[in-house]
Order: structure tokens, then C-alpha cells, then sequence
């Protein structure tokens, strides 16, 4: 029994190493802020809330007086022959001329009554509200893919643990079993069944390590760069209920506040104006129109008959101020078209507002049952993971007197080692549950994540760790 509890604390130790390392741990916060900087989509979603602003300007301006300036040159030559009759009879008369002409334009137009105009400027706003709310949602999705990927990593990181720990468990009983049958004490089946089984654990350890690599990579993605160690739960992680505690009340706050409903239902008003928008083909325009330019005219050259005329230039200007109505009649049916199908696009948003509206209460609920479900399955598990500490004590117990045998004490130590991770993964997928159901509410801050960082702990070297903190409890001690 001595050997197997030095066995056991060895376990412990060396089980760790996989996610141990030299380099101090990086907290969750540290984590969002190296995303923050570096997450493409973030970026992508705040750079289209900027482009969206710029549509207010741009539809106001269409509301502002329109200047325009023209200058222009001209340059042309006139020649010809002119036939006539008169009472000397048939005659033929011919005449040469160049002709230069300067000048320049200042349009000022003013928009009277445009109501197109006016529903392109409401709908301005709401594209501005709507970018908003999707940088805001784009946020959010940021602190729920931080803490997924973070604990991704953090649960890949046990699971390569556990069966690290597990290997190196059923190779020193491989070993006591080569042992025990040179001297006769049990049949070469157990030293069969214990290869079999390190042989199993030499590639599920590949598998997790694989499994390990990609969560790193995915955390990676998000961040720009990889984070050799990262801060854990401690045995003191808390597991607090909603607040508010009744599922309606979270509905109710989905309902009025989830960032995907709300940008939905902008998006229903926005095809509703486009309506408005494209039924304004049909009506009149009223625009007040100004110019006022000046030319000059200069001919030379100019020969008729062989008759040469002198030079002369003319100097005109113009000025003018016009209330210009305009009233389309037909336009071969595209403005009625396009009425019909900005009716059915609206109808379309309508119904993604409806199905949008649905999967929100739909995820609502089942974030805010994962939570309560979660906090019931983390306090079962860590009661399983006692109850198995105690089981495996038991088989070994009864390996070394010859009542169980090396199968019993690798199921036990298996049994152990999952307990243990399954435990751990719950607490994650907890946190996960708690941060959805705030984003489906439309609450989720980044408070709520540094509230989260503050439950976690920096996971100790391997010659700090004590046996007891990774569940092998009594097991451990000689």
C-alpha cells in the first residue's frame, strides 16, 4: 500500500506538467485585452459603425443648398457658299469666319419639396442606430468567445492532464504486474490486460495533446498571439444563482434588450421606410433653381464675297431664378415595381424579426437553465469525485491482498481521473452558461468577465502542487 500511495502523489504531481511552465499565468482580462486589440472582427464591426455614421451627413446634405461652377471654351471656323437669284440673275456668294467663345456657370439649386429626401434622412438615422447596436452585440460576442476559447484550452489542458496521469498510473502497474507474475503471484492475463490498456493510453494521450495544440490555436485566432499558461478555477470558485431569479424576468429583459432583436426590429423599420422611399417616384418635385453666368464671343477671320470684315467681340451675361416643378407621369412601370418589391423585402424582415424574436426566448431559456442545471451537476460531480477517491482506495486495497484484480484497480483509476475532469469542465461550462444568458438579456458587460477573472487562481508549479488540491486526497499520503 506504500508503494501505490508514493505512486499516487507521484501522479499528482507529474499529471500537471502538461499545462505547468516556467512563464507566469495569463488572466482571463489580460486575455480579453490582448482580444481586443487583435480580434478581425471587432475591428471589422467597429469600422462599419464608423462608416454607418456617415450616412446621417450625407442624407442631410441632399436637404442643403447644391453649388456648382462651369467654365467653359469653344473654338470653331464657319465656311460656305450661299447660291442666289436676283434680278441680275443666278449668283453664287461665299463666306469664311472662325469664331472663340469664353465663358463660365454658378447653379445653385434648392430643394423646396423632395419627400424622398426626407425618408432618406430618417432612414439615415436608423442605420446609424442599428450599426450601433451591432458594434455593441459584436462586443459582447467578444467576451463569450474570450471565455469559451479561454476555457476550451483551460478543459483541454485537464483532459491532457488526466490522461497523462493515467498513463503514467498503468505503466507502474504494468510494471508491479511484470513483477508479480515472474514470482508466481497472479496469471499473465493481468500483465495482458495492463499492456493493452497503456498501450489505449499512449494514443488517447496523442489524440489529447492534439486536441490541446488546437485549442491554443483557436485561442490564437482571437488574440494575435499565444498564451503559454492561463489562470484556473480555484477549490473556493463560487457558483452564484441568477439575479434575477425567475425566468421571466430574464425573458422580459431579452425581449426589450437583446442587441440581435433590437438591430432586427431597426432592420423592419428601415425596410418599412424603403417603402415610403420608393413610392416617392410617383410624387412631384419642387426644386428652386439660380444661375447667373457671363460669355464672350470673339469672330474673326471673317471674308464674304472677298470681302474681308473687321474683327468684333460680344459680351453677354445672364442671370436667372427659377421655381422648377417637376411631376413624373410614366416611367415604363419600374417605380411601381420597385414599390412591390421593397413590400416584399419588408415582409421578409418581418418575418426574420419574428424567427430573431423566437431563437432569443428560445436561447434565454436554455442559458438560464444551463445555469441553474450547471450549478446542480458541478456539486454532484464534486461528490463523485470523492466517491471515486474512496473507490479507487478500496480496489487497491483489495488488489494487494489478491480479491481484486489489475483491471478493477485500472477501471477504478480511470474512474478517478474522469471524475476529476468532468468536475472541472463543469465549472467552465457554468461560467459559459452565466455570460450567454446576460448576452441573450443584452447585459453582458465587460465587468461581468472581470467579475469571472476574479474567481480564478494561478495554477501552481509542479513542486508546489499538494495532492490533495488535484482530488487524490488520503490516497496520496504514505
Amino acid at each position: 500500500m506504500k508503494n501505490s500511495n508514493k505512486f499516487l502523489s507521484l501522479l499528482s504531481i507529474a499529471g500537471i506538467m502538461a499545462s505547468a511552465g516556467p512563464a507566469q499565468a495569463a488572466s482571463l482580462m489580460e486575455v480579453y485585452q490582448q482580444a481586443l486589440q487583435s480580434d478581425p472582427l471587432i475591428h471589422e464591426a467597429e469600422s462599419r459603425r464608423l462608416a454607418a455614421l456617415e450616412s446621417v451627413p450625407q442624407a442631410r446634405s441632399a436637404l442643403l443648398p447644391q453649388l456648382s461652377a462651369t467654365g467653359f471654351y469653344d473654338q470653331s471656323s464657319n465656311s460656305g457658299r450661299t447660291i442666289f437669284q436676283d434680278s441680275t440673275g443666278i449668283g453664287v456668294a461665299s463666306s469664311e469666319s472662325a469664331t472663340n467663345t469664353t465663358g463660365w456657370q454658378l447653379d445653385l439649386r434648392q430643394t423646396v419639396f423632395r419627400w424622398d429626401q426626407v425618408v432618406s434622412l430618417k432612414q439615415a438615422g436608423k442605420q446609424v442606430a442599428k450599426a450601433e447596436a451591432q458594434r455593441e452585440a459584436a462586443q459582447q460576442d467578444l467576451i463569450v468567445r474570450v471565455a469559451q476559447r479561454y476555457f476550451d484550452v483551460l478543459a483541454a489542458e485537464d483532459r491532457l492532464t488526466s490522461i497523462h496521469a493515467d498513463r503514467l498510473a498503468i505503466a507502474r502497474q504494468l510494471e508491479q504486474a511484470k513483477q508479480r507474475f515472474d514470482v508466481g503471484l497472479i496469471a499473465i492475463t493481468d500483465v495482458q490486460e495492463s499492456q493493452a490498456a497503456y498501450d489505449q493510453s499512449i494514443a488517447s494521450e496523442i489524440g489529447a495533446k492534439r486536441e490541446l495544440a488546437t485549442a491554443r490555436e483557436l485561442l490564437r485566432e482571437i488574440t494575435g498571439e499565444y498564451v503559454p499558461r492561463l489562470d484556473a478555477p480555484g477549490d473556493d470558485f463560487p457558483l452564484p444563482s441568477p439575479n434575477p431569479g425567475d425566468e421571466a424576468s430574464w425573458i422580459d429583459l431579452a425581449m426589450n434588450q437583446n442587441l440581435t432583436l433590437v438591430s432586427s426590429r431597426l432592420d423592419e423599420r428601415i425596410a418599412r421606410d424603403e417603402i415610403t422611399f420608393r413610392r416617392t417616384g410617383h410624387y412631384p418635385t419642387v426644386e428652386l433653381v439660380a444661375n447667373y453666368g457671363d460669355s464672350d464671343t470673339e469672330i474673326t477671320d471673317q471674308v464674304r464675297d472677298g470681302t474681308v470684315f473687321p474683327d468684333f467681340d460680344t459680351n453677354n451675361q445672364q442671370d436667372s431664378i427659377t421655381l422648377q416643378l417637376t411631376v413624373p407621369l410614366f416611367s415604363g412601370g419600374r417605380t411601381s415595381s420597385r414599390v412591390r418589391e421593397a413590400v416584399h423585402l419588408h415582409r421578409a424582415s418581418k418575418e426574420q424579426l419574428q424567427r430573431v424574436a423566437r431563437e432569443t426566448e428560445r436561447a434565454t431559456r436554455d442559458a438560464y437553465l444551463g445555469v441553474l442545471s450547471e450549478i446542480s451537476r458541478v456539486q454532484a460531480l464534486e461528490q463523485a469525485v470523492a466517491s471515486s477517491r474512496t473507490a479507487l482506495e478500496a480496489t487497491q486495497a483489495g488488489f494487494d491482498v489478491g480479491t481484486r484484480t489489475i483491471v478493477d484497480v485500472l477501471n477504478s483509476q480511470r474512474a478517478l481521473y474522469s471524475a476529476i475532469t468532468n468536475y472541472y469542465q463543469s465549472r467552465y461550462v457554468y461560467v459559459g452558461n452565466v455570460l450567454r444568458l446576460k448576452q441573450a438579456a443584452g447585459t453582458l458587460k465587460v465587468e461581468d468577465l472581470e467579475q469571472v477573472d476574479r474567481w480564478l487562481k494561478e495554477r501552481k508549479p509542479p513542486e508546489e502542487v499538494v495532492p490533495e488540491e488535484y482530488g487524490l486526497g488520503a490516497a496520496a499520503e504514505s
